[in-house]
């Protein structure tokens, strides 16, 4: 891969804090970023160079972003991969879309990674109120209905407490082709993240321990916990082959849960994380700045903590109006994302704290 110079403009799909935070680090290194999404005003537009709105099926559109720029990313999953061709045909687009297309499907997520040896926790495809009915027979209550596509964040799940909750969640979910997932007993929740080069050179982070609250990211917090320790070599040899088999270039973020007998995989995003934010401050190089160094076939940064100690909280809704007392707190590295409307469930910013 020949190197994307620093001065050229890198294209970002989608607008959203993820797609902000790469164009800060993508601005430290010297490069311009043109974002494409189709909101009217979206975060990541307030700090790049260029912006184009157009929607996430619109090939025509999506070719003449592609003219304008010297190489393009997205920083969202939750679009069709198959409009991308057309964007894919005019710049170089990674992670490649094959990444895409497994991450935002849960049903060929879960084959594709019992194909590498790692284990998700049971699951049956649902496709109707009866394979419901059967997948419960089979699995067990409690558990978890989650629609194949188009969920994160809690989003498009249901939980069945017994099977006579069947019907609700499956209206709950839109009668939309679904999984059902078995609960799991975990001792703690935690992430692989991962960046890969076009050489097939890899950089793993230092693992963090994440703990959730209503179904979204809480906090996560290095050093991770002894049941994360014990389990996270093999979670990250699979995470390592995942992104090998995917020929993946950029972020990888794997989310797994320690068990007793190992770890359970649970979902990955092939893009920067929630759960890598900590990286900006508590690391040597971030998930943001290493993400644009493999995009643009530069060398990978170091992934060291930089602090004995660090925690990152996310600010949800009315949250981030805490904004002065945060700051009055020495340790504290505070990031609001610019969103216009507050909204509770809404991510609105991050502070994070390092302890040297």
């Amino acid at each position: 891969m020949k190197p994307v110079p620093p001065g050229s403009t890198i294209g970002i799909v989608g607008g959203g804090q993820l797609g902000r935070m790469l164009a800060m680090a993508a601005a430290r290194l010297g490069y311009k970023c043109h974002v494409y999404a189709p909101d009217e005003a979206p975060p990541a537009a307030e700090v790049s160079a260029h912006f184009t709105r157009g929607a996430w099926d619109d090939e025509a559109a999506l070719a003449r972003f592609g003219r304008s720029i010297d190489v393009a990313t997205y920083e969202f999953e939750n679009i069709a991969a198959a409009p991308l061709a057309a964007l894919a045909a005019e710049a170089p687009l990674y992670p490649p879309r094959r990444s895409l297309e497994i991450a935002q499907d849960r049903l060929e997520e879960k084959g594709f990674i019992q194909g590498l040896g790692g284990r998700p926790p049971a699951f049956q495809p649902v496709d109707d109120l009866a394979g419901l009915e059967a997948a419960l027979a089979a699995i067990g209550a409690p558990a978890v209905l989650k629609t194949r596509r188009f969920g994160y964040d809690g989003k498009g799940q249901a939980r069945i407490a017994d099977p006579s909750g069947a019907a609700e969640a499956w209206a709950a979910v839109r009668a939309a082709p679904s999984i059902l997932e078995a609960f799991v007993d975990f001792e703690a929740e935690f992430s692989i993240l991962l960046c890969r080069g076009a050489d097939g050179r890899t950089v793993i982070w230092p693992v963090p321990e994440n703990r959730h609250r209503q179904a979204m990211l809480d906090r996560s917090i290095l050093p991770a916990g002894e049941a994360v320790r014990r389990v996270q070599a093999e979670a990250e040899a699979l995470a390592r082959r995942a992104a090998d088999a995917l020929e993946h270039v950029g972020i990888l973020a794997l989310e797994f849960f320690a068990t007793a007998e190992g770890p359970l995989f649970n979902e990955m995003a092939p893009r920067v994380h929630n759960s890598g934010h900590w990286t900006i401050e508590g690391a040597v190089t971030s998930q943001f700045e290493n993400h644009v160094r493999a995009i643009c076939g530069l060398p990978l940064g170091d992934t060291g903590l930089a602090g004995s100690r660090v925690e990152m909280t996310n600010l949800i809704g009315s949250e981030a109006e805490t904004w002065p007392e945060i700051l009055a707190d020495p340790a504290a590295h505070l990031h609001l994302y610019g969103k216009g409307e507050t909204r509770e469930g809404r991510k609105m910013g991050h502070v994070t704290r390092v302890w040297r």
